[in-house]
């Protein structure tokens, strides 16, 4: 094969796939199975040498391996900072978000604590804070007050015998806290972590929006100062908003003016610090101080007895829908991982995460601590206040501690409708998801349904499964590419990689199919573009400081994409050769990438521009003709992307790639023999 202008003419054997299997004989190979984790494998071994022993060591303890590396001088001082900072709104949500599970607020604090401290040796994120999760409490306040109602007889459960209604519900949430970390501890040793694939970006927005909603109704009666029993089960909307409405007439004015007044201050207050986060050495606590203040407010004039008041009172001391529970915490707790991984540049686990959350809910239910997750708002003040590795957590857990032992007394005092109102108030970022519903209608409307989570996860998985991909090539002396690794008489152009992915590309696969095609080119773009731009920063200040000498005859600039910022540098970067100051980029060993999506029905891929951006020319080859009109629909080219790197097969393709990059000698030698291609 040899580019001749625009055209090309082949001569071959008219193949069916019977005589192509008798010219070019397949080679037989061991297809891989399903794995089960590290901690079965190395069970299964009992020939386990040291090296082994040790990396089974630091797989099932990431602590292992990075407290090794924790730098005291730069890390400390911010852990710290960030784990008081954490820990006082992980105590305050801890209570509020009882509220949300039917369960006496102190109860709360169990889970900011416990599961705490054994995330801190198993999970593989440095940013999450771990417990309470307002979803997951709805969730487990909806089985609590099913099995335990407000109102008449609990369910005939052995052990119930001589336990009060509020011990009752404890044992009720202990014991599907447990059930649901088993889950997740189960699913982790059987390395499905993949099953969050499964969840849409939309059908998590959905969910979540919808829970909000039911959130913020339940809250309606502490806010306003209520006293019916809460409801949970289908159409728990319309029936907590008719008691509402039914008993408005009744409405505790003491607990709405307070309601009112602390959610108005919290959301200006949070928006100050949202707008000038940038000029704020830490966000202002704001849950913390209109916490103290309501509790010193009702203490001092006895709003329990004079206001009538319902107040946080005495502290404690010292399974069906688990399924669900444990797939909404892992995938929640997973997504908010992920953001924060990418952004501080490290990796996270999904087998290990569900490990981590599987022991560290089973332990915490040991000690009447509900399901724990996270929450995107204490994780984000983790983060933001300087937090750099779960030092933060555990000294956050700490905190925790403190009040579960010597100070809870003083929140004795705090009015629950100060919980509610912060409650709702932290619901704010869910509820602003309504924005995305007439976009969700018109994009997408089997998520747009109201569906439950269980049916909709089965319905997905059932239709879909995870793709072979593989990196074909041309077989010698044909236009035809399969495989590589099935034939022996194939012809690779050097910097080529052909991609191929045989099934749609959508939410359920394409952090599947992402992940595979930064293993078949051997480099993650994203992690290159990064260690890029870091470099051209070092080496724009060594050139200020006089540290680096150009010589004149090399002052031209070099054209990357915009992500990076070439200003003040006069010099044509190589990022193939050996860099100024030990100054260490990734290799790329490419120039093209031929993605064969013949076989895609529909598609979602965001991973193009990360490739064009490090010089790597993408071509997507046999791509529908319907995809075409979708992209065009959706706005989908740029300057970026644009409709010329498509080709109708994958031989046009590679002869335009060999035309603009010539490999001579190799041509001639593997591909005239049949393939006579003629400038026309």
């Amino acid at each position: 094969m040899q580019p001749s202008g625009r055209h090309y003419v082949v001569v071959r054997p008219l193949f069916s796939e019977d005589s192509f299997a008798e010219q070019h004989e397949r080679i037989n190979r061991t297809r891989k199975t399903l794995r089960l984790s590290k901690l079965c494998l190395y069970c299964l071994h009992c020939s386990c040498d040291t090296n082994r022993a040790k990396n089974a060591a630091r797989s099932l303890l990431p602590i292992i391996g990075w407290i090794k590396n924790y730098n005291i001088k730069e890390w400390l001082l911010g852990d710290i900072v960030s784990g008081i900072s954490t820990g006082l709104v992980a105590v305050l949500q801890g209570l509020a978000f009882s509220l949300l599970a039917s369960l006496p607020p102190g109860y709360g604090l169990y889970t900011a604590f416990f599961p705490a401290i054994i995330y801190f040796f198993l999970g593989t994120s440095r940013h999450l804070s771990v417990g309470a999760f307002p979803i997951l409490s709805l969730m487990v306040g909806a089985v609590v007050t099913r099995l335990v109602p407000d109102g008449g007889p609990p369910a005939n459960i052995t052990g119930f015998e001589g336990l009060s209604m509020e011990q009752q519900r404890v044992l009720v949430a202990s014991s599907v806290t447990f059930v649901m970390g088993a889950f997740q501890l189960i699913m982790g040793m059987l390395q499905v972590g993949f099953i969050v694939m499964y969840l849409s970006e939309t059908l998590v927005s959905g969910f979540t929006t919808a829970a909000a909603v039911h959130i913020l109704v339940s809250q309606l009666r502490f806010v306003l100062g209520l006293d019916f029993p809460g409801v949970n089960g289908p159409l728990a909307i319309v029936y907590t908003l008719e008691n509402v409405f039914s008993d408005i007439t009744n409405t505790n004015v003491a607990d709405l003016v307070t309601s009112i007044v602390i959610m108005a201050l919290v959301l200006i207050v949070k928006e100050i610090n949202d707008r000038f986060k940038s000029k704020l050495p830490v966000p202002i606590p704001i849950e913390v101080i209109v916490t103290v203040i309501a509790c010193g407010v009702s203490y001092a004039f006895n709003f329990e007895k004079r206001f009538n008041v319902v107040v946080v009172g005495e502290m404690v001391d010292g399974a069906v829908e688990a399924f669900p529970m444990a797939i909404v915490g892992f995938a929640v707790a997973f997504s908010v991982a992920k953001v924060y991984s990418v952004k501080h540049d490290y990796t996270i686990d999904g087998n290990q995460e569900l490990l981590a959350f599987g022991v560290s809910n089973m332990f915490g239910a040991s000690f009447r601590s509900f399901a724990a997750s996270t929450a995107l708002s204490r994780t984000a003040i983790q983060e933001s206040t300087g937090g750099k590795t779960q030092i933060a957590g555990v000294l956050s857990a700490m905190m925790v501690l403190i009040v579960i032992v010597a100070v809870g007394f003083l929140l004795e005092p705090l009015p629950r409708s100060v919980l509610g109102a912060l409650v709702i108030v932290n619901l704010k970022g869910m509820l602003m998801q309504f924005r995305e519903l007439p976009f969700l209608w018109k994009n997408d409307r089997t998520d747009f349904q109201c569906i439950q989570l269980e049916q909709k996860l089965f319905t997905v998985v059932c239709r879909t499964q995870f793709p072979r991909c593989s990196l074909l090539a041309n077989i010698t002396g044909t236009d035809i590419y399969r495989d590589r690794k099935d034939y022996n008489s194939i012809y690779e152009p050097e910097g080529v990689k052909i991609f191929k992915i045989p099934s749609p590309i959508f939410f359920a696969n394409i952090d599947f199919f992402r992940d595979k095609l930064v293993q078949a080119v051997g480099f993650s773009p994203l992690k290159v573009l990064k260690k890029r731009n870091k470099a051209l920063r070092k080496i724009r200040k060594m050139l200020r400081n006089g540290e680096l000498e150009i010589s004149d005859d090399n002052n031209s600039m070099e054209g990357l994409d915009q992500p990076i910022d070439f200003s003040g540098i006069p010099i044509q970067v190589n990022w193939n050769t050996e860099l100024p100051a030990n100054i260490s980029v990734p290799p790329v060993n490419i120039h093209s990438l031929v993605l064969d999506f013949s076989a895609v029905s529909f598609l979602d891929i965001s991973t193009l521009k990360e490739f064009l951006r490090i010089e790597v020319d993408v071509y997507i080859v046999s791509c529908d003709v319907y995809i075409m009109e979708k992209l065009h629909q959706c706005s989908f080219f740029d300057d970026e992307i644009k409709t010329s790197i498509f080709y109708p097969t994958l031989h046009d393709a590679m002869l335009h790639i060999l035309e603009k990059h010539p490999d001579h000698g190799e041509l001639e030698k593997v591909f005239t023999v049949i393939c006579k291609l003629s400038r026309l």
